[in-house]
């Protein structure tokens, strides 16, 4: 990739263009319009119950391991993230071109639809915002397909993946992400349901209409806001 300066100035063009575009739809999501908590992190959960509703609280130590099938052992050295569909700039990103992009620290809440909820976990990453500004999506760009090493997929409007607490994370509570939990890179999507955010994250799919992934098409919600208890059709 370019050189350091040059990158930031990519991507603080793209991420003002992008804002400009989405700052609306984005206010008007549930977890940001809605008179009820965020899911996202002590801030929002003022006087209001910890967890959303038909969740159980985990302990951090407690968090189970899920997935639909096998888990890939894809080494920091081999992981690449393509960016491709309508944008105007494609990105193929390795492990230190993913280091040399801003870093962010998010305290964010994670929710699994399968009725278990994790507080305050610490996330360290970059945000998915920021990548897409490189990639400059197309006028006509509506959508984001994440897809895994696995052959995963889940869908994301980009007024949800644009948020500053979606992130392409590589660090959980200061440790690297492990294999089982979806490492190197797996994102995370704290103002909705956990399997918003794809493990092993490997591509990165702007789209300009809609298109479900896996668990979408089995029945899960499209939207997938915690909530609204929103996890099935």
């Amino acid at each position: 990739m370019d050189d350091a300066a040059e990158r930031l100035r990519r991507i603080e063009e793209g991420r003002a263009i992008l804002r400009a575009r989405f700052g609306e739809r984005m206010a008007r999501t549930p977890s940001l319009a809605d008179p009820r908590p965020r899911g996202e992190g002590p801030p929002n959960r003022h006087g209001m119950p910890r967890e959303p509703p038909g969740q159980n609280l985990f302990a951090k130590e407690e968090w189970p391991v899920l997935e639909f099938g096998d888990q890939p052992d894809v080494p920091r050295e081999r992981w690449r993230l393509a960016v491709d569909g309508a944008c105007e700039a494609p990105l193929a990103l390795r492990w230190d071109d993913l280091l040399a992009l801003p870093q962010v620290d998010v305290t964010a809440d994670f929710h699994c639809v399968t009725g278990w909820s994790i507080l305050d976990l610490a996330f360290r990453g970059v945000r998915l915002e920021d990548v897409l500004a490189l990639a400059r999506p197309a006028a006509a760009a509506t959508h984001l397909m994440c897809h895994g090493s696995d052959g995963y997929s889940t869908n994301l409007p980009l007024e949800e993946a644009l948020k500053p607490d979606v992130l392409l994370v590589h660090a959980i509570e200061g440790r690297p992400v492990s294999r089982e939990r979806g490492g190197p890179v797996r994102i995370v999507t704290p103002q909705l349901y956990a399997w918003k955010g794809a493990k092993w994250v490997s591509r990165l799919e702007l789209m300009t209409h809609d298109r479900r992934g896996y668990w979408e098409i089995r029945g899960y919600s499209n939207t997938g806001h915690p909530w609204r208890d929103d996890r099935m059709w």
